[in-house]
């Protein structure tokens, strides 16, 4: 198979052709039909993830089709469409038995823990707790975007944050996983108010739903967001993983308010301040998000095909494999808005 491979992190990496994988015990082999690039794929790639081991295969957020079954597979057959989280659980743990796959001691993550999906085919462990039907009308290409920005951000307002509708939701960065967090958001009922540094990532924000937006660069952002939401935000959310953005999502909350970590928090930012004296006296609570499990993916796909979100709307570029090595080593450079797909192999 053509894969996506390197051998040192941060030294540029190049498109080679590796043995074919098998499947596991328990186990599949996925057809890759498409693959998004995420900034985790970035992190790993910097050597900001201890789980990878070198040399590695990236990628994370897939969707295909089933080439090969593994012994002791009963749920799922050859032929079939199908995508995962990006966190897969072992199935029979304390935490998957909870049905929390999402943070099991001894998770599967390809991309991660194992080569991933920036190829023709990869290996997927514990198939049959992990693995979720694509319905016929969901394409590969959406299916691909959900799986680790769009179904976190799901997890993060939906099931942690417990957004309402008349809420007021502050989004911090409106990369990948903040534009999704606007759509869900605004499909919950809420009024978002979007934060970023570039304004035509507030721009794409405002089309899916934000009805305000801070750019910034341009003043106070606490002050802003309680300015606009009259007290604060009841669920506020940092989406891209930073110290400044952590603080601002914590700072601008209102009494009791919910703040959500899905932004990923490595290397020098690993450890960040918030303001924990309002955290007390304002009983605030603060939520990690760590994916989602698969048995969740129904109610975003209901969401999908009853058209009230559309995560294609966030798809910014298609491109190939070959194409794969400079766009991952270069997402810090990155300023556009929209997610880049890789659906040529």
């Amino acid at each position: 198979m053509k894969a996506v491979y390197y051998e040192k992190f941060r030294a540029t990496p190049t498109v080679e052709t590796l043995p074919d994988p098998v499947p596991a015990p328990g186990g599949v082999v996925i057809k890759v039909e498409a693959t998004g690039l995420c900034r985790s794929d970035h992190h790993g790639w910097m050597g900001h993830d201890p789980d990878i081991r070198l040399p590695h295969v990236p990628g994370h957020e897939l969707a295909g089709t089933i080439a090969a079954v593994g012994k002791g597979v009963t749920r799922f057959r050859e032929g079939e469409r199908v995508t995962l989280p990006f966190v897969g659980g072992c199935g029979h743990c304390h935490e998957c038995n909870s049905g929390n796959q999402q943070v099991c001691p001894d998770q599967f993550q390809p991309g991660f823990t194992a080569w991933g999906s920036f190829a023709q085919y990869v290996a997927i462990r514990y198939a049959d707790t992990n693995l979720v039907r694509l319905p016929d009308a969901v394409d590969y290409v959406t299916a691909a975007s959900l799986g680790c920005r769009f179904a976190t951000a799901f997890r993060g307002l939906v099931d942690q944050a417990r957004v309402q509708p008349g809420e007021w939701v502050a989004i911090h960065g409106c990369g990948g996983v903040g534009l999704s967090a606007v759509m869900i958001a605004t499909a919950a009922g809420a009024n978002v108010i979007a934060i970023d540094l570039n304004d035509e990532r507030l721009a794409l924000a405002t089309s899916l739903g934000a009805v305000a937006t801070i750019n910034a660069s341009t003043g106070d952002v606490v002050a802003r967001v309680i300015e606009i939401s009259n007290g604060g935000a009841h669920v506020s959310m940092d989406a891209l993983g930073h110290p400044v953005t952590c603080f601002n999502s914590v700072a601008n909350l209102r009494r009791r308010g919910r703040h959500s970590q899905v932004g990923l928090m490595l290397g020098e930012n690993a450890r960040a301040s918030i303001p924990m004296n309002k955290v007390i006296a304002h009983e605030l609570q603060v939520f990690g998000t760590h994916g989602m499990q698969a048995w969740r993916y129904d109610a975003m796909l209901e969401m999908i095909l009853a058209g009230r979100i559309s995560p294609r709307r966030l798809v910014g570029e298609e491109i190939a494999l070959e194409d794969a090595p400079l766009a991952l080593a270069g997402m810090d450079q990155a300023t556009g808005a929209g997610i880049s797909v890789i659906t040529r192999f």
